[in-house]
């Protein structure tokens, strides 16, 4: 599938866009999450929840906790690497996550093994207000 581009003023316009995605997803999908620290992933994870029906004011950054589970129709399992090394990321078992919830990870370059067809977000710092969303939808032909 093609990406979307969009910029977002407001942490409520990345949530929205974020709210969109999670309409798309299902239980076994994964959202992989790009963007230096403060651009607005938690901001989009809010949204993906309150896309899937979870509380979105239950999302709180994961940094310190790694794993935070948001409970709805349909389970998120946010996740965040930054502390962690490729090594500490294959101990976590994500493999098994994605197949319980929605998995949103945030800075996947630390998951060597992540799955080829993630839905994928790249937030940009345009400037102090302004985010550039690109959003490339899983692949309908993703393998694990």
């Amino acid at each position: 599938m093609m990406s979307q581009t969009r910029l977002s003023t407001s942490e409520a316009d990345t949530a929205a866009a974020g709210r969109e995605l999670g309409r798309t997803l299902r239980t076994g999908d994964v959202v992989v999450l790009d963007g230096p620290l403060g651009a607005g992933k938690t901001a989009f994870v809010r949204g993906l929840a309150a896309g899937l029906g979870c509380d979105p004011s239950d999302v709180s950054s994961p940094t310190f906790t790694v794993i935070q589970e948001y409970a709805g129709p349909t389970t998120l399992q946010h996740v965040d690497l930054y502390r962690l090394t490729p090594a500490e990321v294959e101990e976590l078992g994500l493999d098994e996550l994605m197949d319980e919830a929605v998995l949103a990870v945030e800075w996947p370059d630390r998951w060597q093994r992540r799955p080829t067809g993630a839905a994928h977000v790249q937030i940009e710092v345009v400037d102090a207000e302004t985010r550039r969303l690109t959003i490339t939808p899983a692949s309908p032909y993703s393998t694990r």
